[in-house]
């Protein structure tokens, strides 16, 4: 038998969420089996899947020490490099300059040295984190970007302000603008583009059409061409949409592929300029929150700025080098 305490990152979840974090270990069909049989219970109850948990609360796990994990004394979050560029910090979040290259989580190519595991590192050491004191909360990203893009990422520090910013985030409070360098020059120098996107899962890739189309979610683009020379253009984009690959495709879908971009792109016109990185920033947030943001309402308003993007003061002096290929 174990008890858990729940604290405060652990409240608010449902209770078979609770035991899936805590207990990793244990199969999801014998978890609701013991609990039906009461051999999970809260406040020595018996315990309802759905059933929220509050700080304080007490969960007693009837079962086999098998199924409890034996905490590690070597993390290996340890073994990411320290490097991490800090935007903003409180006690709540962190923002951080993702750069390009560097993936946010791990996958099949790189396990140990990610943003996220770069976080866990930081905040281990700074006495912010320590797994062992944590029965389901880990420090995580609230958005995410790909590898070949570099910009601006959310990480919260405790389960509230995860909560409060993963539905910012899919309420659309979170504003979020991107630079970018466009072969040509749009005809409106500002606008927004509309179109329909459709994603192909296989081959992870997507489809830009002009007029509605089965399968195709509609997609929104708001731009502003910045400054244009030698056959390229820097814009600024805000996304009123959010869908996969949506900046890059929709500008290739007008005629105005990223620069750099392999996939959407013209590898022609990349090749003869030799460039091979994607032009591509996400680098400034905003939050504009319309409903109340908990204890992260300090928030509201503030923008906030990634400083060093790699191709913004070369494009505007007219200096891109080969340096940036």
């Amino acid at each position: 038998m174990k008890s858990f305490t729940i604290s405060k990152n652990d409240a608010n979840q449902r209770l078979d969420k609770f035991i899936s974090k805590a207990v990793p270990n244990l199969p999801q069909t014998l978890m609701y089996k013991y609990i039906r049989l009461k051999r999970i219970k809260v406040n020595s109850k018996r315990g309802e899947i759905s059933q929220r948990l509050a700080e304080g609360d007490v969960v007693d796990m009837y079962i086999n020490d098998e199924f409890f994990a034996p905490a590690k004394d070597n993390f290996d979050f340890l073994h990411a490099s320290k490097k991490l560029d800090i935007v903003y910090e409180d006690e709540n979040i962190l923002l951080l300059d993702k750069k390009v290259g560097l993936l946010s989580h791990p996958d099949e190519t790189e396990y140990n040295d990610t943003l996220i595991t770069r976080v866990k590192r930081y905040l281990y050491e700074k006495g912010e984190y320590n797994p062992k004191d944590e029965n389901s909360f880990t420090p995580s990203l609230v958005n995410r970007i790909d590898r070949n893009t570099g910009g601006i990422v959310i990480a919260a520090k405790n389960a509230e302000s995860l909560r409060i910013l993963n539905q910012k985030l899919k309420d659309r409070e979170l504003e979020k603008f991107y630079l970018c360098v466009v072969h040509g020059t749009p005809s409106k120098k500002s606008g927004t583009l509309v179109g329909w996107l459709k994603k192909d899962e296989k081959k992870n890739k997507v489809e830009v059409f002009t007029k509605e189309s089965h399968g195709a979610k509609e997609i929104r683009t708001k731009y502003e061409v910045l400054a244009a020379k030698d056959g390229l253009s820097l814009v600024e984009v805000e996304l009123l949409t959010g869908r996969t690959h949506q900046i890059r495709a929709h500008f290739a879908s007008i005629g105005h592929p990223l620069l750099g971009d392999g996939k959407y792109g013209t590898n022609a016109l990349n090749k003869s300029l030799g460039y091979k990185k994607q032009f591509l920033y996400s680098y400034r947030l905003r939050f504009k929150f319309t409903s109340d943001a908990g204890i992260l309402n300090y928030l509201n308003g503030k923008s906030f700025e990634a400083e060093n993007v790699w191709f913004r003061r070369e494009f505007l002096s007219g200096s891109l080098t080969a340096s940036q290929k």
